[in-house]
């Protein structure tokens, strides 16, 4: 006898999870003792992508024989890529979804691509799990939430591209996920669903993106306990957003293109680090008392002003750093307004100062030279260069001789 088939029953099957699931079936064929281990395997795993049709003939009969031997009484993981063809229609997701449900299974993720479009609808029995933590839904997947609908043990969801049934969808399932901590939704660009409600009171990190001029109508986010939050919607409908104060934040990212971001602005003042482009300056007022680290995008014309705005209105910053966010482009040109008088909290807490893909024009030159000429206990400038018209020398030295209010700050030039 083998070494490996002297090992427990338990051991054995805790090694199949570690191969796919086709791969784990074919160990059956090894000897008597392994020909019914398979069943017992927590994950299950079906993939088409890439498939012939009649390897996906293949898979169809493979999953229709096996699914219904397992016998794995919790199943920790079924994931799902998989195309309509003439085999893996709707009906049959279904059944696959079901069957793992009514197993008691914890996560769910699952992608369903349809050429021509056609969507899938999900088994009631799945909005009604008790087991259920993880839920990943993509592509063209309708998400019809049933009148009977708990989710009680559900604590990750992610919902990218999908299609709500009405604009009460989300809202409905949500509202129904007592422990609900982290959420992520992208929506997907041909939906039609034009207002958007997100309440959890349980919530810890949300990530919401609406794409590029989807037209929305209005936003509301009620989220008491959030401590991550990421915000794109590039939208020039003048909707309505109420977003509500987020006393918890540590961590924010917002990317916004809306007229209106008083509420979205009042609700973040607790954050401690923020990543923010935003096309319009925010209203005064709002003081951001815990913010210590910034990263803004330097790609609106409004950079200079709402950097002045947050010096301002920040005063624990101890990190400020200027860059362009992923897809963002920098038109070369800051229009830098010095302020008539140095803002207090710049003076008296910025430490670290970084710029990437500086090129050393005159806009972004004068804004360098007043960081180093006022922020008096600056410790480090880090500079990182990109290539252009003015000469990598020529823009060190213009930092390196211009006045310092920290004695004790060092200038790095990459």
């Amino acid at each position: 006898m083998d070494k490996i088939s002297r090992l427990p029953d338990e051991l054995l099957v805790k090694v199949l999870t570690f191969l796919p699931t086709k791969e784990a079936v074919s160990t059956s064929i090894l000897s008597k003792r392994w020909e019914h281990l398979w069943m017992w395997v927590p994950k299950l795993e079906y993939d088409d992508q890439h498939y012939s049709e009649s390897d996906r003939k293949k898979l169809w009969c493979f999953i229709v024989r096996t699914l219904p031997l397992h016998k794995a009484h919790v199943i920790e993981s079924l994931r799902l890529k998989l195309s309509n063809s003439r085999y893996f229609k709707p009906p049959l997701i279904k059944w696959i979804v079901a069957n793992a449900v009514s197993r008691n299974v914890l996560e769910l993720d699952m992608s369903y691509s349809s050429y021509p479009e056609k969507l899938n609808i999900l088994p009631s029995n799945l909005y009604t799990s008790k087991s259920l933590v993880i839920l990943k839904l993509s592509d063209w997947i309708l998400l019809a939430v049933p009148p009977m609908v708990c989710l009680p043990s559900l604590k990750t969801l992610q919902l990218q591209q999908v299609a709500y049934f009405n604009e009460e969808s989300l809202q409905a399932l949500l509202s129904n996920c007592p422990v609900l901590e982290e959420l992520k939704v992208d929506i997907w660009e041909d939906d039609n669903t034009k207002k958007f409600t997100i309440i959890v009171p349980s919530l810890l990190s949300l990530s919401l993106h609406i794409p590029f001029d989807y037209g929305i109508d209005g936003l509301v986010i009620k989220t008491p306990s959030l401590k991550y939050f990421k915000l794109r919607v590039h939208s020039s409908n003048n909707h309505y957003c109420l977003v509500e104060h987020m006393p918890n934040l540590i961590e924010a990212y917002i990317d916004v293109e809306f007229p209106n971001i008083k509420s979205l602005i009042g609700s973040i003042t607790s954050v401690k680090r923020l990543e923010i482009c935003s096309e319009v300056l925010y209203d005064e007022g709002f003081i951001f008392s815990q913010l210590e680290h910034l990263k803004l995008c330097r790609c609106k014309d409004c950079t200079s002003n709402l950097l002045v705005r947050l010096l301002k209105d920040s005063p624990n910053l101890r990190v400020l750093y200027l860059y362009e966010m992923i897809d963002h482009y920098y038109c070369g040109i800051i229009p830098w307004n010095p302020p008539t008088t140095v803002p207090t909290y710049m003076l008296s807490s910025l430490q670290s100062f970084n710029w990437s893909a500086y090129s050393g024009v005159p806009g972004e030159r004068d804004l360098a030279i007043y960081m180093l000429k006022n922020a008096i206990h600056l410790k480090t400038v880090t500079i990182w260069s990109e290539e252009c018209d003015i000469p990598e020398l020529e823009m060190l030295k213009e930092l390196a001789f211009s006045s310092r209010a920290s004695t004790t700050c060092e200038l790095m030039f990459d």
